[in-house]
């Protein structure tokens, strides 16, 4: 989609704002807000504007109920393409259910899943991290604008991020983080994931909305267990009570989504008329060539292989999986001749 179809769709489709029905009655819209969005996207190679009918919108998220119509991406767009799992929980998290988090998601992400969290101090942060530690990918869900860093103590985090996955909002990009902001948001981190695993909540813990929406999503849902006493688990005892599968470490999540995870990447596969390939064959000599041993950005892969950028993006998921290429902040390196 190009700029002037954005234009348009932010132009003529209010909808495409974060507003309540009573609010987009009544309201009247500021296009200096639609010109500013628009300059942002210009500003820099890895900024994105994706709308729900652009082929690079996720096709899980866009299976909700109320998917956001726009999404503002920071970072590595393809970091939107791989099957996803959500982690969240308590902010002030103890240090088992910050230990508990890390190891989940360093094997989940050793595994090829996408790691998605809101970027929240405590269990989210601790999701993130933990990814990034291992060269995971993970994706942070904001209830802000992309460009606002909240809260202020993850500005490291949130490049690190950026460097190697992306933050996304369906909010203006320099809109600040409203408290009606975040519940809303919630639908998004599990819109996009396969599952969303609850670790250490508390009854009245934010990340049990996240989890309540999983379930109206028809989403898999995972609790991990924790102590009877103080009630910082009592929310992922409910939900283990009410059907969510008790996870005690990352096998429990993988024997559940594994088939889900396949499943999601043959869709893609079809979706994009890919062909699989065998591992000793080549596979599509045209972008492998586009790709050099020094970090080649996905712009020049672009231009250099003459294919669209969702291909482009798919098919290069698909030489990573394989391993021929690596992604590396700025683009891609190749691993070996053909």
């Amino acid at each position: 989609m190009d700029v002037e179809e954005i234009r348009q769709r932010l132009e003529f489709e209010p909808q495409a704002l974060p507003l309540s029905a009573s609010l987009l009655a009544k309201c009247h819209i500021d296009f200096n807000k639609v010109e500013q969005a628009l300059a942002w996207l210009d500003s820099q190679p890895n900024h994105y504007i994706v709308t729900l009918s652009d082929p690079l919108y996720p096709p899980l998220l866009a299976q909700i109920s109320d998917p956001p119509q726009v999404l503002f991406v920071k970072g590595s767009i393809e970091s939107l393409v791989l099957p996803s799992i959500a982690i969240v929980g308590s902010r002030n998290a103890s240090r088992g259910g910050l230990d508990m988090t890390a190891d989940l998601a360093r094997h989940l992400a050793n595994q090829g899943f996408a790691i998605t969290s809101g970027m929240a101090t405590g269990i989210d942060g601790a999701a993130h991290k933990a990814t990034l530690a291992v060269n995971g990918t993970t994706i942070a869900v904001l209830g802000c604008g992309v460009e606002c860093i909240y809260p202020k103590r993850h500005q490291n985090l949130y490049h690190d991020i950026i460097n190697t996955g992306c933050v996304i909002s369906e909010y203006w990009p320099e809109i600040g983080p409203f408290a009606g902001n975040f519940p809303r948001r919630n639908r998004i981190v599990s819109g996009l994931s396969l599952g969303t695993v609850v670790v250490e909540a508390s009854r009245k813990s934010g990340s049990l909305i996240s989890a309540r929406l999983a379930m109206e999503q028809n989403r898999e849902v995972f609790a991990v267990p924790g102590s009877v006493l103080g009630g910082y688990s009592q929310g992922c005892h409910d939900l283990i009570k009410n059907g969510a599968k008790l996870v005690e470490s990352a096998a429990d999540i993988i024997e559940e989504l594994g088939c889900l995870s396949d499943y999601h990447l043959e869709q893609l596969h079809l979706r994009y008329h890919i062909q699989d390939n065998g591992i000793t064959d080549l596979p599509f000599p045209p972008l492998l060539a586009s790709v050099g041993y020094e970090t080649t950005s996905l712009d020049a892969v672009v231009e250099d292989s003459g294919k669209s950028i969702d291909l482009v993006l798919i098919q290069m998921l698909e030489l990573e999986l394989q391993g021929w290429v690596a992604a590396v902040p700025g683009g891609y390196v190749r691993l070996k001749r053909s």
